[in-house]
């Protein structure tokens, strides 16, 4: 293992060359809307259809994005004939029941991350994908970028020698009347912010062997803020942090012992990664032009579409299982603090 001379072009095809699906969205929120708006500017995918709980709002959605069917009824939508793939965005706490909704509809799926609340849930969406043959995947869109093609493939050439630790945060500010706040849909960071960072350790990583964390409750009813340190295989180290309260550096360095990689600032949006040897005498660049923080969700929906096409089930840049693997580290991070989910119908 040496470091390298020169880093790797990225392999992610271009997203208008993917076959085209026919997507019904389900939950016409904030992300769905970026989902839609980001298949429309960069690729040949069809939105055919969208549904809400709210007849008028799912009509809303439709007129803006341009889309033929709406309809005010989740059942309405995955039942519709010419919908090939469910994009399931509503609220975390009715991911499970949702998805597999879908799926006994005979509906391909993306879940909006986190996949569920817990393991358990995770596992029981993975049951009902292997039970229906329907391909199902976690939208943790971040991981379908090009950068991280560049960062996969320096980790498969040995460009950073053995890794020893990854080092991940993730904060944002959020106003008073943010659902983030809710407990009752199961708020704080760990879901919405802290599943970037530790999806980003558990699929360098791999599983979370000993957790060590710490939290501070909000008076709002969630967590404020958290940080985690877990160990890996073969000594491996992590550490994570997360926070409500305000923007931090957002950043991921990945350890080796001949070579530091950055994901720089914002990690989960297209911008630059750098791999610097140890010594420090050099330093490698790729060069990503920073987009908008949500440019990059096309990339997750034009990989479905592919695997699909070719008959596949699942993704190989995020399986079920790597899904299941952070859920676990989440929940063991949750044990450690004693955050617990009831207020959003969890019990465990």
């Amino acid at each position: 293992m040496a470091f390298p001379t020169s880093l790797p072009v990225p392999r992610t095809p271009d997203s208008m060359e993917a076959p085209a699906l026919r997507w019904g969205i389900l939950g016409p929120g904030w992300i769905a809307e970026q989902f839609v708006e980001s298949l429309q500017a960069h690729t040949r995918q069809q939105v055919v259809a969208v549904g809400s709980r709210s007849a008028d709002r799912a009509q809303d959605f439709a007129d803006r994005y341009g889309i033929e069917t709406a309809v005010g009824g989740y059942d309405q939508l995955v039942g519709l004939d010419d919908v090939d793939i469910i994009y399931v965005a509503t609220p975390h706490k009715n991911h499970l029941e949702h998805a597999v909704m879908s799926m006994d509809a005979g509906k391909h799926v993306l879940i909006e991350k986190p996949i569920a609340l817990n393991a358990a849930q995770a596992r029981e969406i993975a049951a009902k994908a292997e039970e229906t043959g329907v391909f199902c995947a976690e939208a943790l869109w971040t991981l379908f970028q090009p950068k991280w093609d560049v960062l996969r493939q320096v980790l498969a050439d040995g460009g950073l020698g053995t890794v020893k630790s990854v080092y991940a945060d993730y904060g944002e500010y959020f106003a008073d009347d943010h659902r983030i706040l809710d407990p009752g849909l199961a708020g704080g960071p760990l879901l919405d912010l802290g599943t970037y960072p530790i999806a980003y350790v558990t699929s360098l990583l791999g599983p979370a062997n000993q957790v060590a964390a710490v939290g501070q409750p909000d008076p709002r009813g969630v967590n404020g803020q958290l940080a985690a340190t877990m160990t890996h295989a073969e000594g491996a180290m992590s550490v994570i942090a997360t926070t409500v309260y305000g923007w931090t550096r957002n950043e991921i360095k990945i350890v080796g012992t001949e070579g530091v990689l950055t994901v720089e600032a914002l990690h989960n949006s297209p911008g630059p990664i750098s791999v610097t040897s140890a010594d420090r005498g050099t330093t490698l660049t790729h060069d990503e032009p920073f987009g908008d923080q949500v440019a990059g969700l096309h990339y997750q929906a034009t990989e479905a579409a592919r695997r699909i096409a070719a008959g596949e089930t699942q993704t190989p840049i995020r399986t079920l299982v790597s899904s299941i693997v952070s859920m676990e580290a989440m929940d063991a991070i949750r044990r450690e603090i004693g955050i617990t989910f009831e207020a959003a119908g969890l019990v465990e």
